[in-house]
């Protein structure tokens, strides 16, 4: 086996560092209003007979930048919080749209602008011709599909899907095939946490890197700061496995940088098996323990040539993080042929294609291309007009809308901004369900019988604008109607949210959630 030069992990100081740093980032945002307070009181004591024209010029400037943030594109939500700000409170303001507003922080993470695996001009053929196929049998999908095409997200035929409804199921299938690997493993999560999951997923790690299969794996540093241990990162790393950390938070402590994560849930075995999901690599997932009642949620694998386009993901945030792969990206590809029915299109998103938002047009296409029935699972709602007002036009022409959302939720303040959105969608007939048995975390998608999208996304700003995401689009495959099926078992299960319901919500309530709203872009 090639001996190969691993990266040093950090160190424990170094963990306790960005544990220190995420609070001391956010506290940043706290310090900034101090600083507006302090700036004022100072100018009236030093400046008394002209504070009200030094203000004025602090107004001035303030009013300045939110004209610039106005005229920028981008989205309208994200831009008025901001407006908002400068105009309130202008020193504040204008400090942390330094430290947290621009365009710049997304485009200047330690990450190299990378284009994915170049594709073969056969597979952009192959692509083109399942598109036509797509089109002739659903115009609308078809021109789905070739919108996302058209940002180099290639459309799949030669594969299958299985769609699992419960954590504990898609772990087993997913150690299962770990343990067959040959050629390589990558896995990129948001969250690695130690348990029960772990030990298994680890021990089968270990085993397949000293048979000398690549095992390389991505994890976000925000979401693991108390989740994963310095013990265990070692251990990866004395496996043979190589780890990459996506954007440590201590480096940022001067700007907040920390808010760009890596949200992806990705696994990928050997080209030719391929995971994603709601599903990030944790016991709760598999409620081997109870934080909000039962745990639902759920994922997806994708065999065959549809695996690469995970792959392909993979390999892309490798080197943007700065890594390099040992072989060419051809190594990588399937090296075998599956049969299928229908057509799949794994996809992904993140903030350096802001204000370009494939994964938010995606969910408008589907909302908009709806004719009889729309399901959407989702633990969060946070989104911008159009949306809503796409959801309400669907439901209007009598598309039967219906959305499933936690009952149990694990922010109470994030469910008290979405209830605020609510009410609207009920008064147009759209159909709130709330999970009754626990928290809901699955993401998914469900048109017509006929497409389903599932993947890491929520349907809030944060995925829409912050997060780099996954997902995959079914176009007449099985595991559509599998989704389906599950769908009306959580109905089944839930209880309907009525516009009494939501009329019934205290004064103090509804004050609140409405001046939570207008910070959803940062929930």
């Amino acid at each position: 086996m090639r001996k190969i030069k691993l990266p040093q992990l950090p160190q424990p100081e170094e963990r306790t560092e960005r544990r220190i740093s995420a609070f001391t980032s956010l506290t940043i945002c706290a310090l900034t209003v101090i600083a507006q307070i302090v700036i004022t009181l100072v100018l009236t004591q030093l400046l008394a007979e002209k504070v009200s024209y030094v203000y004025l010029f602090l107004l001035l400037a303030g009013a300045v930048v939110a004209i610039w943030v106005y005229q920028r594109p981008g989205s309208p939500s994200y831009k008025l919080v901001w407006m908002c700000l400068l105009l309130a409170l202008p020193v504040a303001g204008m400090i942390l749209f330094l430290l947290w507003g621009g365009t710049h922080q997304a485009k200047n993470l330690s990450l190299r602008k990378t284009p994915p695996p170049a594709e073969r001009e056969s597979a952009r053929m192959e692509s083109s011709a399942n598109v036509t196929r797509l089109s002739r049998r659903s115009p609308a999908w078809g021109r789905l599909a070739s919108y996302l095409q058209s940002r180099d997200f290639l459309l799949y035929s030669g594969s299958r899907a299985r769609y699992f409804p419960e954590g504990a199921a898609f772990f087993d299938d997913l150690i299962d095939h770990l343990r067959k690997a040959e050629i390589y493993i990558f896995l990129e999560y948001y969250i690695l946490a130690e348990g029960q999951i772990w030990d298994r997923i680890f021990a089968v790690l270990r085993e397949r890197a000293a048979a000398g299969v690549e095992v390389r794996i991505i994890f976000d540093d925000f979401g693991n700061l108390t989740r994963f241990s310095d013990a265990s990162l070692q251990a990866l790393q004395n496996a043979g496995v190589e780890v990459e950390v996506f954007n440590p938070v201590h480096r940022y402590v001067n700007r907040i940088y920390f808010n760009y994560r890596d949200h992806r849930k990705i696994a990928v075995i050997d080209g030719v098996h391929a995971y994603t999901g709601g599903i990030n690599i944790g016991d709760e997932y598999a409620n081997l323990f109870v934080r909000f009642g039962h745990w639902k949620d759920t994922g997806v694998r994708i065999d065959g040539a549809g695996a690469w386009g995970f792959a392909s993901q993979f390999i892309q945030m490798w080197k943007m993080i700065g890594r390099s792969l040992p072989n060419e990206d051809d190594y990588y590809r399937p090296r075998v042929e599956i049969e299928g029915t229908g057509w799949c299109q794994p996809f992904t998103d993140g903030p350096l294609n802001n204000p370009d938002n494939p994964i938010e047009d995606t969910y408008l296409q589907l909302i908009s291309s709806a004719q009889k029935m729309l399901y959407i699972t989702t633990p969060y709602y946070a989104v911008e007009e159009s949306m809503q007002k796409a959801l309400c036009i669907a439901a209007d022409a009598g598309v039967d809308v219906r959305l499933m959302v936690p009952a149990i939720p694990d922010k109470k303040y994030v469910y008290m901004v979405a209830e605020t959105y609510w009410g609207e969608l009920l008064q147009h007939g759209v159909k709130i369900y709330r999970y009754t048995p626990g928290f809901i975390h699955a993401k998914s998608v469900m048109v017509d019988r006929e497409v389903a999208l599932i993947g890491s996304t929520n349907m809030d700003y944060r995925t829409f604008q912050l997060h780099y995401e996954c997902a995959v689009l079914l176009y007449h495959m099985p595991a559509v109607e599998d989704l389906l099926e599950d769908m009306d078992h959580v109905m089944a299960q839930s209880s309907r949210y009525t516009l009494e319901d939501w009329n019934k919500r205290s004064w103090l309530r509804r004050l609140f959630a409405s001046i939570l709203r207008l910070g959803a872009i940062w929930f």
